[in-house]
């Protein structure tokens, strides 16, 4: 499935184990996708934003798809969440909240705060591998996004 190289996932990930899971999942599904890692909230929406050290990138150049965790330090995911969809320049931007919580209070309440999907990351390699394979399949292969021109 080496299409749509081109397209950039950000990573919003604070565990350097689930980043590395993240990333060899992603080769092994062969997607060929640019990850992008940040490890705070704060690093997430500065990135989005292009503010702080990403002050100089093209604000209008945003990734794909965002892959969130909950539990992040500085700011956790519920409020990088709820930033991403305050601003009009990041409020269609395809959230994805991966994280190993499965609380029905968690669930609830990113979804009433506008994220698009809610799944827990499986603990075994093989099913994440293939929660990451489909995760690129209809986010970035079959997804229909917004026509943001």
């Amino acid at each position: 499935m080496m299409i749509n190289q081109n397209k950039e996932i950000l990573l919003v990930e604070d565990n350097p184990d689930d980043v590395e899971l993240t990333r060899i999942a992603f080769a092994e599904a062969g997607s060929g996708y640019v990850i992008r890692v940040v490890t705070d909230g704060a690093q997430a929406l500065d990135y989005l934003l292009a503010r702080g050290e990403h002050a100089g990138r093209d604000i209008t150049d945003l990734p794909a798809l965002v892959l969130l965790d909950l539990n992040l330090p500085k700011l956790n995911g519920r409020e990088v969440l709820q930033a991403i969809r305050e601003n009009p320049a990041t409020r269609s931007l395809p959230v994805v909240v991966l994280t190993t919580s499965a609380e029905p209070m968690d669930v609830g309440s990113v979804y009433e705060l506008g994220a698009n999907s809610y799944i827990q990351k499986p603990v075994e390699f093989e099913r994440f591998v293939d929660v990451v394979r489909q995760i690129g399949l209809y986010w970035l292969v079959l997804n229909q996004p917004p026509n943001t021109a």
